[in-house]
């Protein structure tokens, strides 16, 4: 999904503002995306809404409290889950992966990659993804790729370890510990497997009982079979326009994501979790330290990123720095972000994903959503008019 774009935002720090936070959704759905919710928190102020549909076909309206696939958000939750390990004396941030899991990192690669590069996408293991779905081989070279893996694969269930194997058989991206580093879902396959290694329990159990319950996310929850439970949207995908109309996959087997991409969650609980983790009640004060410690990232779209322990760091001119993550999944979006001091949250999820059809060069074209998705996040982490 979308992050805000840093150099055409100049903003002043403005209260809440219902209204224009209202009229900005108004204008998302006009530029094209069928739903949106999202949860905008400013000190004791909190404003919900939701504008659209959350079925096309019905013209079922989408509610605030909607739940919704969240993507890569979830890997927040998987580097707290290691971090409270870490603090448990389980496991070291600097200790090779091999140390722990051998036989999925071996020899002098396993040596040389630290649960730290994992964290940070520093390690230069590839993507899996790309050889799980062997239509979006071609990836970035998006002309050359097609669709037809998200339909094959709506029902397959894939082992971690095998998701693993292909990412680690695969060419190297980088060398370990040299940035900028390389966004990759196999690193975070590896720490899900590490969490499982150093407390004998399943990981879907120890994010549930250690990060999930502890900050009582009552509407969280990492699924375990291919539906979204309780009251939530369909998730359309386009494809860059080779899926037309685009098409529902709320209904999916999420294995190929993982714990690391697969979590389940509200705007509400969003904000919530992101509070407590930035007031140091879901991981100690130095555990939260360790998370914001920055290096320069590469992400799927190309784009230079300061990349923590699970979290991005975000400069708003006027208005400070943000931390938090987004997520994508086939046909479902979401963004979550917290002003440093904690006093501005916003969380706004979508249900429509790679809306940008391809330029005669194979680029995604500029789509009004853009802008209009833009303007939202604009509103909502700086408020008012004079964002500009």
């Amino acid at each position: 999904m979308a992050m805000i774009d840093q150099e055409r935002t100049t903003v002043r720090n403005n209260p809440l503002n219902p209204s224009e936070l209202k009229a900005a959704m108004d204008k998302l759905q006009d530029a094209g995306m069928p739903g949106v919710f999202a949860e905008v928190r400013d000190g004791d102020q909190m404003w919900r809404s939701a504008v659209g549909v959350a079925d096309v076909s019905t013209g079922r309206p989408v509610t605030p409290d909607m739940r919704h696939r969240v993507g890569s958000i979830s890997k927040t939750f998987v580097a707290a889950a290691v971090l409270r390990q870490v603090e448990r004396g389980q496991i070291g941030l600097d200790t090779a992966i091999s140390h722990y899991l051998p036989r999925l990192v071996s020899g002098e690669r396993g040596d040389s990659i630290t649960v730290r590069m994992l964290l940070n996408h520093t390690s230069g293991l590839a993507e899996y993804l790309l050889y799980a779905y062997p239509s979006l081989k071609a990836f970035p070279l998006l002309a050359k790729t097609t669709p037809q893996s998200l339909d094959d694969n709506r029902f397959t269930r894939f082992h971690p370890t095998e998701l693993i194997e292909m990412g680690v058989k695969a060419p190297a991206v980088g060398t370990p510990g040299v940035s900028p580093g390389i966004y990759s879902n196999t690193n975070y396959q590896l720490l899900c497997q590490l969490l499982e290694h150093v407390t004998g329990t399943a990981v879907e159990k120890v994010i549930t009982q250690d990060i999930i319950e502890r900050a009582g996310l009552g509407d969280t929850e990492l699924p375990d079979g291919l539906h979204v439970s309780g009251p939530h949207s369909q998730m359309y995908e386009a494809w860059f326009g080779m899926i037309e109309p685009p098409r529902d996959y709320s209904v999916y087997d999420m294995s190929w994501a993982g714990p690391a991409a697969s979590l389940i969650s509200t705007v509400g609980d969003l904000n919530r979790f992101y509070g407590l983790l930035f007031a140091g009640e879901i991981v100690s004060g130095s555990s939260l330290m360790q998370m914001q410690c920055t290096v320069p990232v590469i992400s799927f779209e190309g784009k230079r990123i300061d990349y923590g322990l699970g979290l991005h760091k975000m400069e708003v001119p006027g208005q400070g720095t943000f931390w938090g993550h987004d997520g994508t999944v086939w046909g479902a979006g979401a963004i979550s972000l917290t002003q440093a001091n904690g006093k501005r949250q916003m969380s706004v999820m979508v249900n429509l994903m790679r809306w940008n059809k391809l330029d005669p060069s194979g680029k995604p074209q500029r789509h009004p959503i853009d802008d209009a998705l833009s303007a939202l996040y604009r509103v909502a982490m700086c408020g008012g008019e004079s964002a500009s």
